[in-house]
């Protein structure tokens, strides 16, 4: 099933497949790029997407320089459709110093994020600076969400884990404390730290920066905050002003862990961001995930009773009705995304 909002920039984003990856720095032990939106980190079980990673190899292979001894290995990692500076260790021996040494190696690593006001009577605006210190869980699409009292996996996973369905449920999905009713999500430790750059009518430009390194974790921190990301369609953001997620990996500042130089990389985040902010946007195109579900709606009250279908997108059929979805809590939605 192709997400709505692939499926449209298959259709409208011009280097979609192909996006370009800039290398920003290399020497013999590692190299820093500055990673596209739209482009995954590194592969995953089953992907054949293109990656990060595998642009470098290619790129190595080209050159001669590809070896087991010299290739691009993770150390950490982007979302796929968040931009910005990363680094790829290439030796083994790289990849195990720089690991072990992150936290005490890196000094600064600075996101820019563009975020939705948060809605409604009781909201309330952050400040200008602070820390976000809030566990993460995630559910059956490793979608990483800061958990409520009653968000629990769904009804199967606990039986899940014992039969031969657990090759079914994701990776974290098979790590939960408890059994029965009692079951819950295990939780990692996750922490943010956020400044307001610019406030505006409707959007916020935040920078960040983060004590550790969550999957999602600046998504999750922000929009259990009220203030999803635009261009989010995980976390129900509202517009999607640039056709993307407004996340990017701005700066990366570190010892190099073999020279002891000070590195310092910097890439600003996309020059229409601050001035979309600063403008306000009262009335934003409903993003394309939004229009579908409306499409399916309207299709759905078309054909009640008749048992048919057909004037749904082939990619949404299995989706479920508004009225299906509003029981269901974060976790149960996840396995109808």
């Amino acid at each position: 099933m192709v997400k709505a909002s692939t499926q449209y920039k298959r259709e409208h984003k011009a280097d979609y497949g192909r996006e370009k990856l800039d290398i920003l720095f290399e020497d013999q032990w590692l190299i820093v790029v500055n990673k596209p939106s739209g482009m995954l980190s590194v592969p995953y079980p089953g992907s054949r997407a293109r990656t990060a990673q595998g642009v470098l190899e290619e790129l190595f292979r080209k050159r001669g320089t590809l070896s087991p001894r010299h290739k691009p290995l993770c150390v950490h990692r982007l979302d796929r459709d968040t931009s910005g500076v990363m680094m790829f260790a290439l030796t083994e021996d790289a990849q195990k110093k720089i690991m072990d040494s992150w936290h005490q190696m890196v000094s600064e690593r600075l996101y820019r994020a563009v975020a939705e006001n948060p809605r409604g009577r009781n909201a309330e605006p952050l400040a200008d600076s602070g820390l976000i210190d809030a566990p993460l869980a995630f559910n059956a699409h490793n979608v990483g969400f800061v958990p409520k009292a009653d968000d629990r996996p769904r009804d199967n996973a606990p039986n899940a884990r014992h039969s031969g369905e657990k090759a079914s449920l994701s990776l974290y999905e098979r790590h939960l404390s408890g059994s029965g009713k009692k079951c819950e999500f295990k939780t990692v430790p996750a922490r943010t730290h956020w400044k307001i750059i610019l406030r505006g009518k409707t959007h916020t430009l935040f920078e960040l920066s983060l004590d550790t390194g969550k999957k999602n974790q600046i998504r999750a921190h922000l929009a259990s905050k009220g203030y999803p990301l635009a261009g989010d369609e995980n976390f129900r953001a509202a517009t999607d002003p640039f056709h993307r997620l407004a996340l990017h990996a701005r700066s990366l500042v570190f010892t190099h862990p073999y020279t002891q130089a000070l590195m310092r990389f910097e890439v600003p985040e996309p020059d229409d961001w601050a001035p979309y902010v600063q403008k306000g946007d009262p009335s934003p195109e409903v993003p394309v995930w939004q229009k579908e579900r409306a499409q399916l709606r309207r299709s759905e009250k078309a054909n009640h009773g008749k048992g048919q279908r057909d004037a749904l997108p082939a990619h949404a059929e299995r989706r479920l009705s508004r009225r299906d979805r509003a029981h269901m809590n974060f976790i149960q939605q996840g396995k109808h995304r």
